[in-house]
């Protein structure tokens, strides 16, 4: 597989919102929050968001990257437990890499691609909610892999998003009580 990376721009929308819902299981993502998340990821000029695209141009990896001080710090954080203020701190929101893509370092590459992007708007580290219930753990092997230190564990981090937007996980079906790790990554 030829594949490409390019930063994340409004062409890649429709291909974000399938290959999330389609990983991560029905109302992931959708039209208004990728249009939400794309605008988190702007700070300076510099956009930290990227996708991988396939020879055809099809969308078979994204890291959807907020900025630093453009995410909101909720109940599933430990600000108390971070070396760095907010301030300082991204917010690695979703890495997702389709099915006939993975094991092939793409979404190393994307990790790479948007760690160069928040250096250059002055973040210190990134925060990520890992999901430990991915398929063989892959989430939290790749995270570690990379250098991302766990925080905390959270039970329940997406039941929420079951309960008020109906998402449906593919783990667990329509109430979500799969457990994040809240992991960060200096650097």
């Amino acid at each position: 597989m030829n594949v490409q990376y390019h930063q994340f721009t409004e062409q890649y929308f429709d291909g974000v919102v399938a290959l999330g819902n389609n990983v991560h299981g029905d109302n992931y993502l959708d039209d208004h929050s990728v249009k939400v998340l794309y605008g988190k990821s702007w700070h300076a000029d510099i956009n930290a968001s990227w996708v991988a695209v396939d020879e055809h141009n099809r969308v078979v990896g994204f890291r959807l990257t907020h900025a630093a001080n453009h995410w909101e710090v909720d109940k599933w954080c430990t600000p108390e437990l971070w070396p760095y203020a907010k301030s300082d701190i991204c917010y690695f929101k979703c890495n997702t890499v389709a099915k006939a893509a993975q094991g092939k370092g793409i979404g190393s590459a994307l990790l790479k691609k948007s760690i160069s992007a928040v250096k250059k708007q002055g973040a210190k580290a990134g925060l990520a909610h890992i999901w430990l219930a991915s398929p063989g753990n892959a989430a939290f092997k790749y995270f570690s892999a990379n250098g991302g230190k766990i925080i905390k564990k959270h039970p329940n981090k997406w039941q929420q998003l079951s309960l008020e937007d109906g998402y449906m996980c593919p783990v667990c079906g329509s109430l979500c009580e799969c457990t994040a790790a809240e992991m960060l990554l200096t650097f």
